[in-house]
């Protein structure tokens, strides 16, 4: 398609952000950058995945003890010297670069601020509790009770992993263009919502 189209997807965990990004890669014949984001970092960067892969969307206090492992990179550098703002500058890099290169749909890791000086679409997916604790409990095999746990735990990490790097509020609707619940359309149709929003915003 002639019009670059970015596309930068928040989420609460178990709303079914990821699943409406990727329907609205297909219905928009664009790629959607997740877990690929955290390859392309290591491979430009020269550490392993697994590293990025435990880190990802997290923000701790550097310590040795986070890392199970000390690896070293093609420059004999540890791993565990790398502190949280270089791996996030990294794959900030990453975003820019695929966002520069062509239309894409990113899922979190902050891509609304990483590429907050570039037309973009900034979604926030939302859903309620009852919702959510469904989805997690079938997705991860476990009681409600156990998934609600989860979903504490991680909305708590993406919002300390946002609000530190980014100085905003995670999940706040003044922090975005559109924000929706997919439980009211499924993920189908918010797909096609945030697709027919995009259109009249001028940026689809």
């Amino acid at each position: 398609m002639d019009k670059k189209i970015i596309i930068n997807i928040g989420r609460q965990f178990g709303s079914g952000g990821k699943s409406v990004a990727i329907a609205l890669g297909q219905k928009l014949g664009i790629p959607v950058y997740d877990s690929e984001l955290l390859i392309q970092a290591a491979k430009e960067s020269g550490y392993s995945e697994d590293f990025f892969a435990k880190r990802d969307e997290q923000k701790k206090f550097f310590s040795l003890s986070n890392l199970t492992s000390t690896l070293v990179n093609s420059f004999g550098i540890a791993e565990n010297y790398l502190n949280d703002d270089e791996l996030f500058r990294i794959q900030s890099d990453v975003i820019r670069h695929a966002a520069e290169n062509g239309s894409a749909i990113f899922v979190g890791r902050a891509s609304d601020y990483v590429l907050r000086d570039m037309d973009c679409l900034d979604v926030f997916i939302t859903a309620p509790m009852s919702e959510r604790k469904k989805r997690v409990s079938e997705r991860a095999g476990v009681s409600l009770e156990e998934a609600e746990a989860i979903i504490v735990k991680r909305d708590k990490t993406r919002k300390s992993y946002y609000d530190y790097f980014t100085f905003g509020d995670w999940g706040v609707a003044s922090n975005y263009d559109l924000c929706v619940d997919s439980s009211m359309l499924g993920v189908d149709g918010t797909a096609d919502f945030i697709i027919e929003f995009g259109k009249k915003a001028g940026l689809i």
